[in-house]
């Protein structure tokens, strides 16, 4: 009998391509999503291995139980992923980010389920490690007033509570940590909201509207960015767990050769979006301009200064590398975006 894999969260970036991924390469497996929207899915809505649940875990835990009960393995992907609204509605975050994750957890274990958790590398905070052990590194996050790290300490909490239930209870999981990752089906390029979307789609965002990219603090911090379809074959690993290789373990899933600033990632997107049609008056037109933290996030807010993953634990334990470079990477993102621009967005959108 395949596996019943149930994803809460599911019409996220990380959900949705996981969902797609599943369906496409594991024929006995079922695959049944919870999330409150359903249009990264649509295409998938007819597949006979696949249910979607409409659902709103905050304030129908309900139907989330009930997927718990059905499934072999729950993957509880909902979070607010932004740092401006980590800074603006920090308890928004905890609510959805902590509470109702831990009621998922705890079904998990009333139920006899195997969770497989989304931490963060957001939870290493400000560590100055080279690369980031999941064992070693010493978790650093900021003073109570920069509220910023509510996520980050939400997370972290989560993992620390999902281990306390093994150790007393027996529940099997694990644990991954996403280090910026990036592909289709990210953020809306179209929201024109500030902060609204990760670093790369706010930054196609600005490229398309002819929008200058605006460098918090000049950009100086350093990032590593993984292509979705690395990070979601290292998933994948996880929930296959051949001989229980990911049992009561924490992956670091990145790719620490795609290191750059996000100076010279706002460079980069412009260098290659240039060539496609219709783009090619972006140097002209979208200037590299620094500002301020507290201009751009507010007091609330607080930086790392770089962030690389070591990925040894799952180089060893799941047989798993990264293998997409930084340029194609960003590029297959760009291309991904233009295209869907092209379907009926980029009239608007250069307006």
């Amino acid at each position: 009998m395949g596996l019943r894999v149930a994803i809460i969260g599911a019409n996220g970036f990380i959900g949705s391509n996981l969902t797609e991924h599943l369906l496409a390469t594991k024929p006995d497996w079922t695959i049944h999503g919870l999330d409150i929207e359903s249009q990264r899915l649509d295409p998938l809505q007819d597949h006979p291995r696949f249910q979607f649940t409409p659902g709103d875990i905050l304030r129908e835990p309900e139907k989330a139980d009930a997927l718990v009960r059905e499934a072999d393995v729950v993957l509880p992907l909902a979070a607010i992923a932004t740092p401006i609204r980590y800074v603006r509605q920090p308890l928004a975050v905890f609510e959805l980010t902590f509470e109702a994750n831990l009621r998922i957890v705890r079904s998990c274990v009333e139920h006899g389920k195997r969770v497989i958790f989304p931490s963060s590398s957001e939870v290493y905070g400000m560590a100055d490690d080279p690369a980031f052990d999941e064992q070693t590194t010493k978790l650093v996050t900021g003073p109570i007033d920069k509220h910023r790290w509510i996520y980050a300490t939400s997370k972290q909490l989560l993992d620390r509570v999902i281990h306390a239930y093994h150790f007393e209870q027996g529940l099997r999981y694990s644990i991954f940590r996403p280090f910026n990752w990036i592909g289709p089906r990210l953020d809306d390029v179209l929201d024109a909201r500030e902060g609204s979307s990760r670093v790369l789609t706010q930054f196609i965002g600005n490229v398309v509207r002819r929008e200058d990219i605006r460098l918090v603090d000049g950009g100086f911090q350093r990032r590593c960015f993984i292509y979705i379809d690395d990070a979601i074959d290292a998933l994948t690993r996880i929930i296959e767990n051949r001989d229980g290789c990911a049992d009561q373990r924490i992956f670091n899933v990145g790719n620490p050769k795609n290191d750059l600033s996000i100076r010279e990632l706002g460079e980069m997107l412009i260098e290659l979006i240039e060539p496609y049609p219709g783009f090619e008056d972006v140097r002209e037109k979208v200037q590299l301009v620094d500002v301020a933290s507290k201009d751009y996030y507010g007091t609330g807010y607080q930086d790392i200064s770089t962030r690389t993953p070591s990925v040894r634990n799952a180089e060893q334990y799941l047989g798993w590398k990264p293998t997409t470079d930084l340029r194609t990477a960003i590029r297959k993102t760009i291309e991904y975006y233009l295209e869907e621009l092209a379907r009926g967005g980029d009239a608007a959108a250069r307006a």
